[in-house]
């Protein structure tokens, strides 16, 4: 279970339902986890409601299951919804690729570097929440570094959803998970959008195997379609 730091915050909602948020991209829940609304509330130092107006916000983001207040839990993906996701992915993170590539800096660069040093630390140790976190770190520098912001947003959307089920397979995952996070560093290197955006894809649709397979051993059914 992930922990959270007591706030002191006038907005409270938007204060838990950001920690939330980054909690859910970095890896700190797994799909299916539940989350306690007292439990919640204790962490955070807080009344249970701007606990419970942040869940409902995650509910409304499709990042949780809302199915009462006593089952509320991470939610899982079907199949179908995760190759939907993933080809989103592949468009904007791969636009997000391709601008760093013709802007970035021997500092980006070197602050990529880092990350993935850190990150071949945090696999050889075995340490899935740190990996997790310096995974979503990487994917997110990448439009940090192209100076898009709305881009920025609409993925941290995405990343509600995808962050549980990466955090999932994250060691079992081994090599998949970062070797094809060099390919972007030499593609931003060489200020070469296009390979940039090739090494994302690679990145997303073959480091993101172990992500499928889980899903489809996991059988979530997607969404029931009515007949018209």
């Amino acid at each position: 279970m992930a922990e959270f730091t007591t706030l002191d915050h006038e907005n409270l909602s938007s204060v838990v339902y950001g920690a939330l948020c980054d909690a859910l991209m970095q890896g700190r829940f797994q799909p299916g986890d539940r989350l306690k609304i007292r439990d919640l509330a204790e962490q955070f130092g807080t009344s249970v409601t701007p606990i419970r107006d942040a869940i409902l916000r995650l509910a409304n983001d499709e990042a949780i299951t809302f199915r009462s207040p006593r089952d509320i839990r991470i939610a899982g993906l079907s199949e179908s919804r995760y190759r939907e996701i993933r080809a989103i992915r592949i468009r904007l993170e791969g636009l997000a690729a391709e601008t760093a590539a013709q802007v970035a800096t021997s500092a980006d660069i070197q602050a990529l570097e880092r990350i993935l040093r850190e990150n071949e630390q945090a696999i050889a140790a075995g340490d899935r929440l740190k990996g997790t976190q310096l995974n979503q770190a990487f994917h997110f520098l990448l439009p940090q570094i192209a100076g898009l912001a709305v881009l920025t947003s609409i993925l941290r959307r995405l990343w509600l959803q995808m962050g549980p089920h990466i955090s999932d397979v994250y060691i079992a995952g081994g090599r998949a998970m970062i070797d094809h996070h060099y390919p972007v560093v030499e593609a931003l290197k060489r200020h070469d959008p296009a390979a940039a955006s090739m090494a994302v894809a690679d990145d997303i649709l073959i480091g993101g195997k172990p992500i499928l397979d889980r899903i489809e051993a996991a059988g979530v059914p997607g969404p029931v379609h009515p007949r018209r």
